[in-house]
């Protein structure tokens, strides 16, 4: 591929697609619709996170069927949240310049908290009143009119949520009451007949919420399991329940947490897709390798998933 750290990238193709699909639908007919889904690539000029990109864009492009289209889960920069004005104005052309360079696919983008601008004012020193401040950071620079929004392709309807929210300096995870309507709104418009796939940065339902990081105190036994408010969504049990009265959302992708996770309930199944850049480009994290998610649609609702790494080299 040209680009540095990317030695072993087939070796990881071959290792991953040993691994069994699941849903299997093999024998089914041809897929209709075949997308690479790219989260949490924390795009920045340290530890080779541009090059780490452009290897992972170009390892999609290069796959025995190449995707129709590449999804990001968010978090496609490093990171703007907290940072000063220069560093975002960087890390935005570095952005531009990576996927200019190195992809040729259609691309559609999900919001993450990484790339809202300025929210954390302390460390940001921003006022808020910059033109650019907050999520119309990411809207102009991933170019859609709003964090939220709907598209249409090979016969399945893709809702992309804006899972992030401000409290004080920070975030939580939910989607807010504007939002909210739309979406209840764009359900009831969409036939159950017509198979949905949702996409959110942060999980709406997972488990490795509870396992990320570091673990709980000996102390804390017998208390409540408590999952951080900015690591899952905190409206997670009414949206599922929305989805299943519903019937059509067979799939909801996500990223946010870098790790790989999946469960299945009420036949919804909920995958978070681990992180282009692993543990912030330092090599794999919790036993999750750089990678990302590699999804056939089919138009009757099936569909297949496996997660692809992609063979980088943490860099010193």
């Amino acid at each position: 591929m040209g680009l540095l750290g990317c030695a072993g990238a087939k070796a990881g193709l071959a290792a991953s697609q040993t691994s069994p699909a699941s849903p299997a639908h093999r024998g089914a007919g041809e897929p209709c619709l075949r997308f690479a889904h790219l989260t949490d690539s924390h795009l920045q000029p340290e530890r080779g996170g541009a090059r780490g990109t452009a290897a992972c864009l170009e390892h999609a492009q290069s796959l025995d069927r190449k995707p129709d289209f590449i999804l990001t889960g968010g978090d496609n920069v490093m990171d703007v949240f907290e940072a000063k004005q220069g560093r975002a104005t960087e890390l935005a052309q570095a952005f531009r310049a990576t996927w200019k360079q190195h992809c040729s696919l259609p691309v559609e983008h999900t919001l993450g908290n990484h790339d809202i601008f300025g929210w954390n004012k302390p460390k940001s020193g921003t006022s808020g009143s910059e033109a650019d401040w907050g999520k119309k950071f990411a809207c102009d620079l991933y170019g859609f009119p709003r964090s939220y929004r709907s598209f249409d392709r090979g016969g399945w309807r893709f809702l992309v949520l804006d899972s992030v929210q401000s409290k004080g300096d920070g975030y939580v995870a939910f989607i807010d009451p504007e939002q909210l309507a739309w979406l209840e709104q764009t359900l009831k418009d969409t036939p159950v007949t017509t198979p949905i796939c949702v996409v959110s940065h942060i999980p709406i339902l997972c488990v490795s919420a509870m396992v990320f990081g570091n673990p709980r105190t000996l102390e804390k036994r017998g208390q409540d399991t408590i999952v951080q408010a900015g690591e899952m969504h905190t409206d997670g049990d009414h949206l599922h329940h929305m989805f299943k009265r519903h019937g059509g959302v067979k799939l909801c992708l996500s990223g946010h947490i870098h790790l790989l996770d999946r469960c299945q309930i009420d036949g919804i199944t909920y995958i978070c897709d681990g992180a282009v850049s692993g543990n912030w480009w330092k090599g794999p994290i919790q036993g999750t390798p750089e990678g990302y998610g590699v999804v056939d649609l089919w138009a009757d609702g099936r569909f297949e998933h496996r997660y692809q790494p992609y063979g980088w080299k943490a860099e010193a």
